[in-house]
């Protein structure tokens, strides 16, 4: 069918960011102290990848949407219980490590075969979508990485909006500096996006979407295979908190020109 798409979305977990995440190095590297006891939720960049997808998948019929996701298969099935609600997708699971501290080279080589291997998965149709940035394997290089092992050599990043056009070429908006956008045109699938937010907000919880794609949730959670990410040779020194620092003084009647000349100043250091 005239544009329709197979779109994979690469969504890791990670805890919550309103819990409190102490960094620890124990016997097998850097990781959080409690990691396996926080509550986890789907990556925020890639959630709003997926629900582009989804929104996209639903403009043009005959369009599927995969979401493929690495971690500890109890937090997964922690995570769908929730994200299953939001959007209609096939889950494909891999139970591996969740966290910041894994090799970007290791983890993208995984989720590259596993995408590889997906059954029906048609590679002329083609968009892949993930997190511009992410809140656990944020090395900027993760899906960049993804695209070259799968031979996409189109790759956006930033990307806030894409437009089907009806010759099958899509236009993309990409973010660059000074707050504004890229317009770039791509001739078609396969292409790469790395999305940033987007222009979709939350959906709602759907209870029969929930049911819908639990039934097949459920089944990629058992048949999901282990993989052990090798380091690399990456390691890491030490791992701390970002130190507060705060400097008050208090001073009555200055000038408004010497406080902003202050402030100035202070920035400059």
């Amino acid at each position: 069918m005239a544009n329709s798409f197979h779109i994979v979305v690469c969504a890791s977990i990670v805890p919550d960011p309103l819990q409190t995440l102490e960094p620890i190095t124990g016997p097998t590297g850097p990781g959080l102290k409690s990691e396996m006891n926080l509550p986890a939720v789907l990556d925020p960049w890639a959630a709003c990848a997926l629900y582009e997808a989804a929104s996209l998948a639903t403009k043009h019929p005959g369009s599927k949407v995969w979401l493929v996701s690495m971690g500890p298969k109890a937090k997964l099935q922690q995570v769908m219980m929730t994200v299953a609600q939001k959007v209609p997708f096939e889950l494909v699971a891999v139970d591996g490590p969740i966290g910041g501290f894994t090799d970007a080279h290791a983890t993208a080589a995984v989720l590259a075969e596993t995408i590889a291997a997906i059954p029906g998965l048609d590679r002329e149709h083609l968009l892949l979508f993930g997190g511009w940035e992410s809140a656990s394997r944020g090395a900027g290089v993760t899906m960049q990485i993804i695209g070259e092992r799968l031979e996409i050599t189109d790759q956006f990043q930033g990307v806030d909006q894409i437009t089907i056009n009806n010759d099958g070429s899509f236009t993309i908006l990409e973010r660059v500096e000074g707050g504004k956008h890229q317009v770039s045109t791509c001739a078609g699938t396969p292409a790469l996006l790395g999305w940033a937010t987007g222009e979709l907000p939350e959906p709602r919880n759907n209870p029969q979407v929930g049911m819908a794609n639990m039934r097949g949730v459920m089944p990629a959670l058992q048949k999901a295979k282990s993989a052990k990410l090798d380091a690399n040779g990456l390691s890491y020194v030490s791992v701390s908190l970002p130190k507060q620092r705060r400097e008050t003084r208090l001073v009555k009647d200055m000038p408004e020109d010497e406080i902003a000349r202050e402030i100035v100043q202070w920035i400059a250091e």
